[in-house]
């Protein structure tokens, strides 16, 4: 089966699927109790009057006791005015100037219009902050719908509207959107323009139903331009859009024989490329920034801005419009540094140390640095949230003028503290910190607490695994410092190594029920990954797939033979792509673990990528092989977790969830969990289970909670046993 339109089928499945929620249910039934206490444990830690820190484009908030947020904004001064029309929907009246806020959007409303379900996958305010367009998932038809809301009425716009958009810009100053609709194989294809109040049709920019070519757009940060990304598997191209007028054309201003990653700025004049490819269009293993003079004569030419520094790799950009901000990497650790715009140099590419960067201080743990929307070009100051596997992600504000930082939000530390110390919670608050930076300095050891951070508590070791092959593979571990026993611990090992992007090793609060409880925390930075660059992601895939899997087992006997977690006591976690890792690992050698869990795994890919009809499929070509090329099959075939389980062995006891999501095939997970009980090994101490779960899950905090809470039960009932 393979298609979840098949009603027939899908009755069968149905009926299936309840007969293993049954036998999962009875399996775990000696658990319910453990269950309810874990999930009590990781709801007291949820704050349940959480809101996102406003910022000018509008906050958001978790209304208490509501399973989905509210969208939100609230005037910047107490002087500002703001024309109302006192609308009963909109539900507010901001006329007399008062610090209120005004619902934008209710996401338990709009799950009232959706089934139950609210998903949201982009959505814009307008620079006239008169509109918001957004997107919000029809899970019965399995595409997203375009909304656009008038904030003065409050009511929904009855233009335009559009299904299977994935992407949105506003043009025009407000008066224009633009929008990028899929195909029924979820390929971005095609550009549409619509102008608001006009009974004129939308009219279609750009057409590109090639089958592997995608569409991509966005605004610059100044709102002159938007930028359009064509690209495919051989190329990428960029064009501009003027602002002011989005029906005068595109404009190619960049292109180059390669997939690469491209986003253009402009900033006074010149247009700025941030790319991984260099001057002459060519793929390369790191990050430039270029630029070139925005009504330049002739054939564009663009310089770098930088010289290579092996020291320090440019990680990420963000303008404003007296800054740039960057994240760098130098050697392992992330920084994050500022330069003062425009850089007073005429002789071309220069080191950046020679433009005098501000460095943010950071404490060595940080595993990511993500840049806000940081929507006003024309502040100060930007918002980062800086995240670490001991450190609830901090919401930073980092004053680009004067080098000062501020700590707008964290995760409750208090509550997480007084769990540790006194097994109790207590009242949610926010920690105000601010810091100023320091020039070029390294944060000292001793300073790690001004963070706010649990290093007082958990311990976190990078440590470098060699691979079989001889590489070097990161490896991140977690623990608590009273908890843990030396080759005695159980552990848990994280990996995902797929599609170049970054491992999550951001402190997750649900895991410290396992860390309280003594578990080693793991993630490991399997090629595939974003982990070293664009090189550390091509030698983790297609034909090189197996040096992903390599690379975890490799992680995992570590954390075995250096006694970190006790031998008969370490269990696997992967999530999609990472559920397809570690079952490939478990073929390999099924003996180094004593346990899995399973989300949503890719486990049947030999079969499912024959079918370009399922969703994403297509997409999947260029990451784990093109069936159709005799060297893909074969890779294919030789890693494909669902072909290679072991005859007569006895296989680690497995947790796998899925769902009736037409984006992951449920069968794949019906027909592995057949095949692994057919072929092993019978073991009660070793079940291997299937929990069948919702949609909603994912968008839902109270569900998250749930399902988080029956796989920490399972891995404890299992390593107990």
């Amino acid at each position: 089966m393979s298609n979840l339109n098949d009603k027939v089928a899908m009755r069968h499945m149905d009926i299936y699927m309840e007969q293993e929620d049954k036998y999962t249910q009875t399996v775990l039934a000696d658990t319910e109790r453990l269950q309810s206490k874990l999930q009590s444990e990781m709801a007291s830690r949820m704050s349940t009057q959480l809101s996102t820190p406003p910022f000018r484009w509008g906050p958001w908030r978790v209304e208490e006791g509501k399973q989905y947020p509210v969208l939100c904004r609230r005037l910047a001064s107490l002087n500002d005015e703001f024309i109302s029309h006192k609308s009963p929907t909109a539900g507010f009246d901001f006329t007399s100037g008062k610090r209120i806020e005004q619902k934008l959007i209710d996401y338990n409303q709009e799950a009232e219009r959706f089934g139950g379900y609210a998903y949201e996958e982009v959505s814009e305010v307008s620079p006239d902050h008169r509109y918001i367009a957004y997107t919000m998932y029809d899970k019965d038809n399995d595409f997203f719908k375009l909304c656009v809301r008038d904030l003065n009425f409050g009511s929904l716009c009855s233009k335009p509207q559009a299904d299977w958009v994935c992407n949105v810009a506003w043009a025009k100053g407000g008066q224009a959107l633009l929008y990028v609709v899929t195909d029924h194989n979820k390929k971005p294809y095609r550009l549409y323009c619509s102008m608001l109040g006009s009974k004129d049709e939308d009219v279609i920019l750009l057409d590109e139903p090639g089958e592997n070519v995608h569409v991509n757009i966005r605004h610059t940060k100044d709102y002159r331009f938007v930028t359009v990304n064509v690209f495919s598997t051989t190329y990428s191209k960029v064009f501009l859009i003027n602002a002011a007028d989005p029906l005068s054309g595109l404009t190619l201003v960049w292109e180059c024989e390669a997939c690469a990653h491209c986003i253009i700025e402009h900033h006074h004049g010149y247009l700025y490329l941030f790319t991984n490819a260099d001057r002459g269009g060519q793929s390369v293993d790191c990050h430039y920034l270029l630029r070139s003079p925005l009504n330049s004569s002739g054939p564009r030419k663009w310089e770098n801005v930088f010289i290579d520094d092996n020291d320090l790799i440019i990680e990420d950009v963000d303008f404003s419009d007296s800054h740039l901000a960057l994240i760098v990497r130098e050697g392992e650790r992330l920084r994050l540094c500022s330069v003062a715009l425009p850089m007073q140099n005429n002789k071309g590419a220069v080191h950046l140390r020679e433009v005098f960067p501000h460095f943010l201080p950071l404490p060595e743990s940080v595993s990511q640095i993500s840049p806000g929307t940081n929507y006003d070009f024309f502040s100060s100051i930007m918002r980062f949230t800086i995240s670490s596997p001991v450190m609830p992600d901090a919401v930073v504000d980092y004053d680009l003028s004067n080098g000062k930082w501020e700590i707008i939000q964290q995760q409750n530390l208090l509550q997480e503290r007084t769990r540790i110390l006194y097994g109790t919670t207590s009242a949610g608050v926010n920690i105000p910190l601010s810091q100023t930076l320091v020039s070029n300095t390294e944060l000292k050891a001793e300073d790690n607490h001004s963070w706010n951070d649990l290093s007082e508590f958990y311990a976190c070791e990078q440590h470098q695994v060699i691979s079989s092959d001889g590489v070097t593979v990161p490896l991140t571990i977690v623990y608590s410092h009273k908890r843990k026993k030396q080759g005695q611990s159980p552990g848990l090992l994280h990996g995902h190594g797929a599609y170049g992007e970054l491992l999550d090793k951001r402190w997750r609060s649900e895991l410290k029920s396992l860390l309280d409880r003594g578990w080693v925390i793991a993630h490991a930075d399997v090629r595939g990954g974003g982990g070293r660059g664009k090189r550390w992601h091509e030698d983790g895939r297609r034909t090189k797939k197996f040096n992903s899997i390599n690379d975890y087992i490799s992680c995992a006997k570590f954390l075995v033979e250096k006694e970190i977690v006790h031998q008969n006591k370490l269990a696997g976690w992967g999530y999609s792509a990472g559920g397809l890792l570690v079952a490939s690992a478990i073929n390999c050698c099924p003996d180094l673990f004593r346990a899995a869990v399973l989300k949503v795994p890719f486990l049947d890919p030999s079969n499912t990528l024959v079918y370009p009809i399922l969703p994403l499929t297509p997409i999947d070509y260029e990451e784990f092989g093109y069936p159709g090329d005799v060297e893909d099959f074969e890779a294919i075939r030789k890693y494909s977790p669902y072909e290679n389980i072991q005859k007569d062995v006895l296989y680690p006891a497995v947790l796998l969830s899925s769902s009736l999501n037409t984006r992951f095939g449920v069968w794949e997970a019906a027909k592995w969990v057949a095949r692994v009980r057919e072929h092993t090994i019978y073991d009660p101490t070793h079940p291997i289970l299937l929990n069948l779960t919702t949609d909603i899950v994912e968008e839902n905090r109270y569900l998250q909670c749930k399902e988080s809470a029956l796989e920490a039960a399972f891995l404890l009932k299992i390593m107990d046993s």
